[in-house]
């Protein structure tokens, strides 16, 4: 074993001139050659965060590698709660070191080595690998469907490719002024639902929508929404101006409705100015309290009627918890489910954590089979953290 520091610049060279599939390999082959590690695989989580797959590097001695595994209730699952690395006897005189693998608080996935002979400064080193794997990863699945694959533990429906295709790449970020994480959990037969963010120098910018219809054509529906509201946020747009470009696709290029939220967060302040489109409202808890934002309502997006829409205010505080959904969180067998409660109780958790908890809950009142897509995004605001006003969530 010949240990050493990890070389950052030598990994990212080397994973730069590998082909893209092969990010796992890149950093097993480092681990093998500095602490002797005998086994390394990567463990995907699926995309709604229910299950793990495993990707073992090449030539790794892995009894399953492609296996599926729970994630609820495992290690694993304590290892991206928590965002601490743990380790556990193997059962043949090695260890099992499990790393987080995450960017931004996005959870990718773990790192699993197993190595005969681990210290504080070999758990250090593989943290590192695990920081610099999630950064690799980023970059080459933008060339391999290698790690979209990995993400999938069920038969995806054309619908479904389109609808997975609108979202943002990584379902959560965390930054100084905030922390978001969004869950999309598809019915059986997609129903148009979406969300999207993006962050500026200045403002977050967020969005959710929901097509009206089902399977390809409320997929179809959300593509020319979706199109319509990145194309004017990316001239520049505010939330109102976006509203009427969304209106008037839809208007133009089909007979489709859809309900949505826009939101612009402005960084400094905390001022949040949103448009609702027919929307159900969102939530917001604050100083422990959970209570619906009273908000005016608009006309959906594409009703063929003489429609304005109105730029409505919020101020946003340090310690706020915003959380915005569709109506598939709400109806039908979902109803059983008392989302506020469900909110005040989860309110310790990481947003990403939160969110699994209130998808997972509609899940299992509607006993596995969703007749509307549920779609949750949760806003925790920090404000300046520099500030003596700032409050921070654990």
């Amino acid at each position: 074993m010949e240990g050493g520091d990890l070389e950052l610049g030598e990994v990212l060279a080397a994973a730069e001139a590998a082909p893209p599939g092969e990010s796992v390999d890149v950093v097993a082959h480092d681990l093998q050659k500095r602490f002797g590690a005998e086994r390394v695989s990567f463990l995907f989580v699926d995309l709604i965060g229910q299950r793990l797959v495993r990707l073992s590097a090449a030539g790794g001695e892995v009894d399953d590698p492609g296996e599926s595994l729970s994630l609820r209730g495992s290690v694993y699952d304590d290892v991206l709660q928590s965002q601490r690395q743990q380790v556990e006897a193997d059962g043949q005189g090695g260890q099992c070191v499990i790393t987080p693998v995450t960017n931004r608080g996005d959870c990718i996935g773990v790192l699993e080595v197993t190595l005969q002979c681990v210290d504080d400064t070999v758990l250090r080193q593989v943290r590192e690998a695990a920081h610099a794997l999630a950064y690799i990863i980023v970059t080459d699945r933008r060339f391999t469907d290698l790690y979209h694959l990995g993400r999938r533990t069920t038969e995806t429906s054309l619908a479904a490719e389109i609808q997975h295709q609108l979202l943002p790449s990584a379902p959560c970020c965390e930054a100084e002024q905030f922390t978001l994480a969004a869950g999309l959990v598809p019915a059986d037969d997609i129903g148009g639902d979406t969300y999207d963010y993006t962050l500026d120098r200045d403002t977050l910018h967020l969005s959710i929508t929901d097509a009206m219809g089902h399977d390809t054509n409320s997929a179809l529906l959300a593509t020319l929404l979706v199109g319509a509201l990145r194309r004017s946020r990316r001239s520049g747009c505010d939330a109102l101006k976006q509203a009427h470009h969304a209106h008037q696709a839809l208007l133009s290029h089909s007979r489709g409705l859809a309900t949505g939220q826009l939101l612009c967060v402005d960084l400094g302040t905390g001022r949040c100015d949103l448009v609702n489109a027919g929307h159900p409202r969102p939530l917001l808890m604050r100083d422990g309290a959970v209570e619906e934002v009273h908000l005016a309502v608009n006309l959906p997006f594409g009703v063929s009627a003489p429609t304005s829409y109105r730029l409505q205010e919020l101020q946003l505080r340090p310690g706020d918890r915003l959380v915005l959904l569709t109506d598939g969180m709400q109806e039908r067998g979902a109803a059983a489910v008392d989302l506020a409660s469900l909110v005040h109780d989860t309110r310790t958790l990481h947003p990403r954590e939160a969110v699994r908890s209130l998808t997972a809950a509609v899940l299992a009142a509607c006993h596995g089979n969703l007749r509307d897509d549920a779609t949750v995004l949760i806003v925790d605001w920090h404000g300046d953290r520099r500030g003596s006003a700032a409050t921070d969530r654990p």
